[in-house]
């Protein structure tokens, strides 16, 4: 169901940090215990998949794959969770939500190691299909566990932590691969060990888990429609994260950055996301999240189309990308703390959950063709334009989603 949007509450951030800490009039305790191992729990997998995507790209190239066959393997990934996770909500009600959680890290752990026992292209396909499908599950029930945990009054707060969390365990990954290498059994068994790992917080929080006792007789298009102001919101960041990480350092080499400063460009941005999910989270469980995803927009918009015109002086260039990264995680962010206050029932929100992961995962798939096209287009600030125009068009639709809910 969609009940009506409560009024953010104004609550501090409850001293307590062990046990059940009480929330505010009318909700839930926080329940730190289970909310603890999620965001841990997901973290840990995070480094696990930022280590395998280079990994993987990396072992295919030595194997003498064309580039255009790693891109489509890479690919599949985003085809994967179309096509599984609105299956997700109604496998958990049947199985619950910590036994699947359990049989997902079991499921990604062995997809892995499948891909160094097996060096053969066509496997690879299905390997990375089962492999996307076990941690678009991930994601969709340690989402939808922080976000019954969490209080109303606190979402955005934890949200924020999550996101910063999770963003470092995404920087983790590559840094296991500098110490480690690429070659071998050894980063296929690390990353299988981490996805072990994940499994004690679990572990842990036994009996913490949330119930769904049935699943949603909604579909994807349902919580979309009835959400678009986070929906769209994840719809965007997924296509302007991909987008602007795998072309940024080509946008760099065309303004006359050197390439180890081009790449540097992109741990600006990641920087930012790092630094901002925490103080937006707060101002999120302070305001109407609705109002501050227009804002957003509105500052992604700007912060994107002033790149162009700073391409000129690098100190102010390097601010606006710092700005850009954290502005545009925000999105994912805030439209997953709105998530959370636009349905309470927990089989809808296990739905909606589910569709704003499977959101994420189109704009995973069309960002980089859209941002390249729009640099192929506009030389040589297609780049910096096609990010802004996105950022827009979700002001556009923020902005009409809030003037329908304010009439």
């Amino acid at each position: 169901m969609t009940p009506a949007e409560p009024p953010s509450s104004t609550a501090p951030f409850p001293p307590s940090l062990s046990g059940r800490s009480p929330g505010a009039a009318g909700e839930a305790p926080l329940n730190i215990r289970a909310i603890s191992a999620a965001i841990v729990m997901v973290s840990i997998v995070g480094v696990g998949l930022s280590l395998s995507i280079p990994l993987l790209s990396l072992e295919m190239e030595r194997m003498g794959v064309s580039s255009v066959m790693i891109g489509v393997n890479t690919a599949t990934a985003g085809l994967a969770a179309i096509v599984t996770l609105p299956f997700v909500p109604r496998l958990a009600a049947r199985l619950g939500v910590g036994r699947l959680i359990a049989a997902s890290i079991a499921l990604s752990a062995l997809s892995l190691l499948a891909f160094k026992a097996v060096p053969w292209l066509p496997a690879w396909f299905l390997f990375r299909f089962v492999y996307s499908a076990a941690l678009g599950a991930l994601f969709v029930l340690s989402e939808f566990w922080i976000n019954t945990a969490a209080p109303a009054s606190r979402r955005g707060f934890f949200m924020g932590l999550y996101a910063t969390v999770l963003s470092l365990g995404f920087a983790a990954g590559p840094a296991v691969l500098v110490m480690v290498g690429t070659t071998g059994w050894a980063p296929y068994a690390i990353g299988a060990l981490l996805f072990g790992v994940a499994a004690i917080p679990l572990a842990g929080a036994r009996g913490e888990t949330p119930m769904l006792e049935t699943h949603s007789r909604h579909g994807t298009l349902f919580f979309v429609l009835a959400a678009p102001a986070a929906t769209v919101a994840v719809l965007v960041f997924g296509a302007v994260e991909t987008g602007g990480f795998s072309l940024l350092p080509i946008y760099g080499l065309r303004l006359g950055f050197g390439p180890a400063d081009a790449a540097f460009l992109v741990s600006l941005v990641a920087l930012g996301s790092v630094l901002l999910q925490i103080p937006i989270g707060l101002l999120s469980d302070r305001m109407n999240r609705r109002v501050l995803l227009l804002a957003v927009g509105l500052v992604g918009t700007l912060a994107t189309g002033l790149l162009p015109w700073a391409a000129g002086t690098p100190l102010l260039f390097e601010a606006l990308l710092v700005i850009w990264g954290g502005i545009g995680t925000a999105l994912y962010t805030v439209g997953l703390a709105h998530l959370g206050e636009r349905f309470s029932a927990p089989e809808d929100l296990a739905g909606a959950n589910a569709a704003f992961i499977l959101l994420y995962n189109v704009g995973l798939m069309v960002g980089p063709p859209l941002v390249g096209f729009g640099m192929h287009l506009m030389m040589p600030h297609g780049f910096a334009v096609t990010l802004a125009l996105l950022f827009a068009l979700y002001v556009l639709v923020a902005g009409v989603r809030l003037g329908v809910a304010s009439r």
